[in-house]
């Protein structure tokens, strides 16, 4: 492939990091359960997992600016609305399945008599994906859906973005100042949030986590572009970007991580069209077509399971967090074939007939 030949609009590398981070989040959540037979230095290292959420944020910000940066540009104002009912398609479905899921077993709970942790007055913010806008004090219903709250905020933003910069026209020390600049930024809003981690006071500072990594994301695309268009020092880039990163590898945190994790996305980028790329294999890459699904099922399929299964100790032993396993990866092909890309393809097809259009019959995978 030459230097000057149009970039992929899948890049299969990022789409199956995406499956790996995927789990990644579902370990952290377990891994209090297995800590009495985990060895310290794994509990260590999936008490971590929570990172994971920062790589999705930057990842969708890589993807978006790659697939449709160019073509809002293009259409200008009326493009937006295509975008976003897009985006509503690609991830509204399965979040209100899951939120039908936990409205239902807090139902069942309040019928047995049982306290329900969930707040029912925070329900319509959840319904309409701004509930984690900083309109509320704790994460509930589904946990893991405060991230799909704040990249749909990314959503709203996106095609304004698109509209006033072409990060292309950049050179790359400048996209690599930003993308410093925005790390900083971060780690500010952070730090006057009394943060000394990422996953500090979530309902409030994760919608910050969300738009500037997010931002970053684009960035990084910005800098994978002039690296396939011949100006190889993206490489030096991230290897600067992964430098400073080991430089400041004590705390805080709330610096280091981002730019640790866009240098690893780099540097991913950089390698996705390499043959042999393990991350590009088929089951891996599978395993991220499916990370949605897994993302937002496992959390409530484990307070379930442990309903189930689980004493009162709360002590998962290997047999059964195996058990767990399989089941998500089962719910994740079943819910994915039969309910979030069905749904995808209907939204879409709805949305393209009202606007008047050729429906399309390709679905970002993203």
């Amino acid at each position: 492939m030459t230097a000057a030949a149009s970039p992929p609009a899948d890049l299969r590398a990022l789409t199956g990091i995406r499956g790996i981070a995927a789990w990644f989040v579902l370990l952290y959540h377990v891994r209090l359960s297995a800590a009495r037979w985990l060895p310290e230095t794994v509990t260590a290292l999936l008490a971590r997992g929570y990172l994971a959420v920062d790589l999705f944020f930057m990842l969708s910000g890589f993807v978006l600016w790659l697939n449709y940066a160019e073509r809002l540009r293009r259409g200008g104002p009326g493009e937006y609305p295509r975008f976003i009912a897009r985006r509503i398609a690609r991830i509204w479905p399965l979040h209100a399945a899951m939120l039908g899921v936990a409205i239902a077993f807090a139902l069942l709970l309040l019928a047995l008599g049982k306290p329900v942790r969930e707040s029912w007055e925070t329900l319509p913010l959840h319904i309409l994906l701004i509930h984690n806008w900083g309109f509320t004090d704790q994460l509930s219903w589904n946990d893991p859906s405060w991230s799909i709250s704040g990249e749909f905020a990314a959503y709203l933003l996106f095609p304004l973005l698109a509209a006033a910069v072409d990060w292309r026209r950049f050179p790359p020390w400048a996209l690599l100042l930003l993308v410093t600049a925005l790390a900083g930024a971060l780690h500010h809003a952070m730090t006057l949030g009394g943060a000394t981690g990422l996953n500090h006071d979530i309902p409030h500072l994760g919608i910050f986590r969300a738009l500037i990594e997010f931002a970053i994301g684009t960035l990084l695309c910005a800098l994978w572009l002039h690296w396939r268009a011949g100006k190889r020092s993206a490489l030096s880039i991230a290897a600067a970007l992964l430098l400073l990163g080991l430089v400041l590898s004590r705390p805080p945190e709330t610096l280091v991580a981002p730019l640790l994790l866009a240098a690893l996305l780099l540097a991913i980028a950089i390698s996705a069209e390499w043959r042999f790329n393990p991350l590009a294999g088929r089951a891996i890459h599978y395993l991220g077509l499916i990370s949605y699904s897994t993302y937002l099922v496992h959390f409530l399929l484990f307070r379930f399971f442990k309903i189930a299964f689980v004493d009162e100790s709360g002590a998962v032993s290997p047999a059964l967090l195996a058990l767990y396993l399989l089941l998500t990866l089962a719910a994740s092909i079943v819910l994915f074939h039969g309910l979030e890309r069905p749904a995808q393809r209907a939204l879409c097809n709805i949305f393209d007939r009202r606007a008047r259009r050729p429906a399309s019959v390709a679905i970002a995978a993203e």
